[in-house]
Parts: structure tokens; C-alpha cells; sequence
């Protein structure tokens, strides 16, 4: 899928997920876009010694260089950007087309597109309007608000102050991302409350789930539903006239919708509806967009009192300093030492992502209709923001660095596997921790080497410490930080994603350092023990022989022949499910329960089964095989161990339909 959840595999794979996964996966949630070939051609030029003036004319012709470019290049049908400065519209320009076959462009104020996770910043700005009103308290519980009750962790309720700052301390939540049609958000919030596996307020865990959560508490606490809110106290107040949050779109709107592709030389998709709407189900123009920008660029003028605005736009925790940190469901997205603030969004097929520079008046908007070759979408804003960042507010990196037997014992610090905060951590899904590793490692020159924050040409960045557990990127300035606790490196992050997750080391009994190589060649054993039993048959055929044994003795001998087959079927079928519900989000809400059902109730069976029968079948051989058979039991033995041991600690044994 070209969308959230591809880009979010690849980021979990990477480590970072990710465009902001992520990347790398679809969804309306930040995520980092994987590196990419497509990457390679966009025009990308080093940073400028001296700024250009932000004109709407050097702007336009810098932009039209740019997007037609870089939207063929990356085979993404259409695109548009909008700028505003000193609460005027600066620039808002469409490119490309919304309608491939119609040849329909791109209009600024004419053409919808789906912001994805941006939707999350009117979703917090209504909570703050309540909050002015005296209807909700930032600090308390949430189930004070609620119809049904969020358990507590450790003792711990989880306050809205840690929604808005991505610290409840939820799991991710991939189940009803995207649905085949418009669901009920009360009815939401019950079936996929997912399992809390961090304290709040302490580990940034970006989640979907508890934005919806938010919206459901509007609605509540309003006596409105969400939709009636968003449409009668954030949009109509501004004048955003061709915006809605609703699903499907009213009929007054649903022409100005463009379509949205995969690729842009690909048919189109159907409309996407995002199960927990309040998260990024919102559908707007480029030019509605912009009015939203001016209003918080004003202090919130339409829509918050000034200082509602301000506590909404500051920091409210350094959780890996001194890297971005999250405001009040804003996070920083800080370019070359200015500040600004923003959000990121991905849907399956439109990719959004905003910035406003709160000190100097200006704020950016871009969003594109399709995923792109190869995740290009990701670069393609990534590379946006920032050469808008050095063509018009440039900056020196400085040279300050440790010295080289310190960075090198540091790097070596560094080294080791670590999982994701936004991550699967009780489901079936935390899978593919174990596919896609998380790593950090040491150069040969003793630097450190984060192969999952690839810069855009996928290469790996040139990290420069330039302060202890502080490292930079030599030519784009991003920076890499660490948290020692005595002594020890436990957990990292990055600039564009450590507001909302960061990297923990991961336990060492579930380390894909050695339990990846180890499980695969576990999975070659028993692949060679269950072909071999239908080789051997074949060739006992062949030759006129017959076993040599008979009874119980032969009849654990095809039951463990047997497991081993259903061994390696059932874990394929679960990679397998795993995957296609990734690339069609809607299958995971509806098609993907009845085999998933099945996976669970066959998973322990098998895998526990083939176990006693290994087990089994070695007692055999140890009293009456040669020294060879008995070893090759032993092995099966081990690797049946070794299978279990993945699908007890990486959950897929286990019953639940919460993912």
C-alpha cells in the first residue's frame, strides 16, 4: 500500500518510522517515509549562504521549478501548497490533476483533499475551546468524562493533558483505521480500546485512538455530536465553507473532492472513511486551509482567546532533550532554529503535511492526492519544507563536536536493537518488531550509524556529535539524541519524530540480534523436516523399503512430520494476514476476523503440539537411532522451541480481536 501503514512497516523496519511509520505504512497518523530511489531526482540543492526575500513572486517560480517536477518524478497525480504571511494568503496554487482520466487540475480553493492527521488540530482546538468554557479540565481524569471506563495503569488515569501531548500510553491501533463505511464514534471507542502499555506522561506514543477518544469527550461534554461542533464552532466561525469533517461528504461538496491514487498512473480509489474520524477524517481545500493557518498564526483570532492560543502552541515536555518536543496537539517541527509548530498527516492515499513559523507570520500547507512511486509522497513534502526552510529563513550549522574518542565510545554506546513507543506491543502485530528491527551500530570509523533515518537519496546520514548524546546531520542539520540513565543508552529519537515516539531498547529475550538469525534457521529445520517426509516416502517407494517402525512409534513419527507442515503453514498464514491487512486497511475491520479467529485457535494447538511431538519422537530416537538421527531430532526439538518461543513472546498466541 502506498499510504500510512506501508510507510509505517517501512519505518518500523527502519526505525523510525515513519514521514513522520509512519510513515513507513496508511493512516492519518505522522510518519517517516521511508528512503526511496524516486528520491534521487528531485531537485534538492544544498543549503543557501544568503536568504531569498518571501515574495509571492520568488515563491511561485520557486514552486513551479519544483512540484511539476517533482509530482512526475514521483508519479503522484496532483498536489497543492498554500503559504500564508502577516495574515494574508501569500500564495495558494494547485499542480497536476485530481481527476487523471478527466484531465482535471488541481484548484487551491476548488479541489478537496484528505489532511489525514492534520484533522487532529481542529479535533485540539475544540478541546481547548471547551477548556476556555470551564467544560473540560486538562488535568483530570478522563473517565470523568466518559460513558464507559478507561482502566487504570500502575494506579494511573490518563488525563487529556496526555492525549494532547501523545502520552496516555496507548498501543497502537490498526483495526479500524480505514472502514468500509462510516462508524459510530461511541461504538468506536469501546470496541477498540487498545491495551495501555506505557505510564502517562512519560513515554510519547503517538495514537489515533486517543484523538477519537478526544472527539468523543467534545461531543459529550458539547451536547453536540462531533461533526455538528467541528462544523458550527471551528469551521463556520473562520469560514472554512468547503471543509467537513462528515462521512460520506455532503452532496453540496462531494464534486469538489478529488481522487485519490496509489499511483498517479493508476485508476483512482474509492472514497476512504477513517474509523476514528476526530483523528483525520477531514476533507478541505487548500484555500480553507489557509484560513485555518491565519487563525492560529493570529493568536487564534475566530476560534481561541490569545492565551488559550499561546498554552496551546507551547512545549510542554522535553522527553529526549533537547530534540522537538510536543505542544498541546501541535508538535515543533523547528527549521534551522526557527520556530515552528505543526502537524503531518497520511490517509492511504492523500499525504498532508503543515508548519507554521509562529515567530515570523508565516505558515505552509502541501498536500498531494497519491502515495507515489515508491513512497514519494514522503520525501516529496519532506524535501519541501525543508527548502523552503533554507531558501527563505537559512542558517549556520555551526561546527561545535566532541572529540573523536568520545563520539566513538558513545556510537559503541549506541549500538544495540530497540523497538518503537508507537508500536504493536501486545498483539499479534508486535510480529514484525522481529522482521523489521530497529538498529543503531558503529562505523568502521567509529561514527554512529542509524540506518533507519536514511536521508532522502537513501544514504546513510554523515552524524556529527556535536554535544554528549547530542548528533547532527553534517548537511541537513536534523538532530539524533540520546537518554543515559547509569550509564546506559535506554532510549533515542529524532528531530522530525521525537515528539510523539521515540526508541527503547528492546528486552534481551526478545532481541532480533539473535533471535531473528536464530529463528530462521529454526524455520529451515523444520521446513527440511516436513519436506523430507513425503522425499522420503517417495524414495522408500521407489527402493521397495518400508519404515522400520510400526504402532505408537509410527504414529508419532507422521504426527510430528504433520506439525511440522502445520508449524510452517500457520506462521505463513499469519505473515501473510498480517500483510494484506496492511495493504487494505479495510480488511481489517471486517474480512480479516474470521481468519484471524481461526489463526488464534489453530496457533497453540500447533506450535504447543509440535513441541510434545518433537519432544516425543527425540525420546524414540535417543533409545534406539545412530548418533545423526538423534542429533536431527534434537534439532527439530530446539527449533520447535525456538517457534514457540516467537509466537508466545511476540503474541501470536493469544485470543482478541483489539488491534
Amino acid at each position: 500500500m502506498q499510504g500510512y501503514w506501508k510507510l509505517v512497516i517501512g519505518a518500523l523496519a527502519l526505525a523510525g518510522i515513519s514521514a513522520a511509520v509512519s510513515q513507513a505504512p496508511t493512516s492519518i497518523a505522522p510518519v517517516v517515509s521511508p528512503a526511496s530511489p524516486v528520491t534521487q531526482g528531485l531537485p534538492i540543492a544544498p543549503a543557501p549562504t544568503g536568504s531569498a526575500t518571501l515574495t509571492k513572486t520568488d515563491l511561485e517560480a520557486w514552486l513551479d521549478g519544483y512540484m511539476p517536477f517533482a509530482l512526475a518524478r514521483g508519479d503522484i497525480a496532483g498536489g497543492v501548497v498554500v503559504v500564508v504571511k502577516d495574515g494574508q494568503v501569500l500564495l495558494q496554487k494547485g499542480y497536476g490533476y485530481s481527476d487523471v482520466a478527466k484531465r482535471t487540475p488541481v484548484s487551491a480553493d476548488g479541489t478537496m483533499f484528505r489532511p489525514g492527521s492534520v484533522s487532529k488540530l481542529f479535533t485540539w482546538t475544540a478541546v481547548m475551546q471547551l477548556v476556555e468554557e470551564g467544560k473540560l479540565d486538562l488535568d483530570k481524569d478522563v473517565n470523568t468524562y466518559l460513558d464507559f471506563k478507561i482502566p487504570a495503569y500502575d494506579g494511573k488515569p490518563i488525563t487529556l493533558r496526555n492525549i494532547l501531548t501523545h502520552t496516555a500510553g496507548f498501543e497502537e491501533s490498526a483495526r479500524y483505521t480505514i472502514s468500509a463505511k462510516p462508524m459510530d464514534l461511541g461504538k468506536l471507542m469501546t470496541d477498540a480500546l487498545p491495551k495501555r502499555v506505557f505510564a502517562p506522561g512519560g513515554t510519547p506514543a503517538y495514537s489515533n485512538y486517543a484523538t477519537a477518544l478526544a472527539g468523543h469527550i467534545v461531543a459529550r461534554q458539547s451536547g453536540m455530536s462531533f461533526d455538528d461542533y467541528i462544523d458550527s464552532k471551528i469551521l463556520s466561525p473562520i469560514g472554512m465553507t468547503r471543509s467537513t469533517f462528515r462521512q460520506p461528504l455532503p452532496a453540496n461538496l462531494k464534486p469538489l473532492m478529488s481522487k485519490g491514487y496509489a499511483l498517479g498512473s493508476e485508476k483512482p480509489k474509492d472514497f476512504e472513511f477513517v474509523g476514528p474520524a476526530p483523528a483525520g477524517s477531514l476533507s478541505a481545500t487548500g484555500a480553507d486551509m489557509a484560513k485555518f493557518m491565519i487563525a492560529h498564526l493570529n493568536q487564534g483570532q475566530g476560534l481561541l482567546k490569545p492565551e488559550t492560543a499561546a498554552q496551546m502552541h507551547t512545549p510542554q515536555m522535553a522527553i529526549v532533550p533537547p530534540l522537538n518536543r510536543m505542544a498541546l496537539g501541535f508538535y515543533e517541527q523547528n527549521f534551522n532554529d526557527r520556530r515552528s509548530i505543526g502537524h503531518a498527516g497520511d490517509t492511504q492515499y492523500f499525504h498532508s503535511d503543515m508548519s507554521l513559523y509562529l515567530d515570523d507570520g508565516v505558515g505552509i500547507f502541501v498536500s498531494v492526492n497519491s502515495g507515489g512511486k515508491e513512497g514519494a509522497s514522503g520525501p516529496l513534502r519532506s524535501a519541501l519544507f525543508d527548502e523552503f526552510a533554507n531558501r527563505y529563513f537559512p542558517t549556520s550549522l555551526g561546527t561545535a563536536k566532541v572529540d573523536s574518542a568520545t563520539a566513538k565510545k558513545h556510537a559503541e554506546m549506541m549500538a544495540g536493537t530497540y523497538e518503537n513507543s508507537r508500536g504493536f506491543h501486545s498483539t499479534f502485530l508486535n510480529i514484525l518488531s522481529l522482521l523489521g528491527p530497529v538498529k543503531m551500530a558503529v562505523g568502521e570509523d567509529g561514527s554512529l550509524l542509524a540506518p533507519s533515518v536514511a536521508d532522502l537519496a537513501g544514504q546513510p546520514r554523515k552524524w556529527v556529535e556535536i554535544a554528549p548524546f547530542v548528533w547532527r546531520d553534517s548537511f541537513s542539520g536534523k538532530r539524533l539524541a540520546a537518554k543515559v540513565v547509569d550509564g546506559k543508552v535506554v532510549r533515542w529519537s529524532f528531530d522530525q519524530v521525537s515528539p510523539f515516539m521515540v526508541f527503547d531498547r528492546v528486552p534481551w529475550y526478545k532481541d532480533a540480534a539473535w533471535l531473528a538469525p536464530l529463528f530462521f534457521a529454526s524455520f529451515g529445520i523444520i521446513a527440511l523436516t516436513a519436506v523430507g517426509w513425503p522425499a522420503g516416502a517417495i524414495a522408500r517407494r521407489r527402493y521397495g523399503q518400508t519404515l522400520a517402525f510400526t504402532g505408537r512409534r509410527l504414529q508419532v513419527h507422521r504426527w510430528t512430520k504433520i506439525l511440522a507442515w502445520a508449524s510452517l503453514a500457520v506462521f505463513v498464514a499469519w505473515i501473510a494476514l498480517i500483510f494484506i491487512g496492511l495493504e487494505d486497511l479495510e480488511f481489517l475491520g471486517g474480512a480479516f476476523t474470521g481468519p484471524l479467529i481461526i489463526l488464534q485457535i489453530l496457533s497453540p494447538i500447533v506450535f504447543v503440539g509440535f513441541v510434545g511431538f518433537a519432544a516425543w519422537t527425540l525420546r524414540y530416537v535417543w533409545r534406539e537411532g545412530k548418533w545423526t538421527a538423534k542429533l536431527w531430532a534434537a534439532l527439530v526439538l530446539f527449533a520447535a522451541l525456538v517457534v514457540l518461543w516467537v509466537a508466545l513472546s511476540h503474541n501470536l498466541i493469544g485470543f482478541g480481536l483489539k488491534f
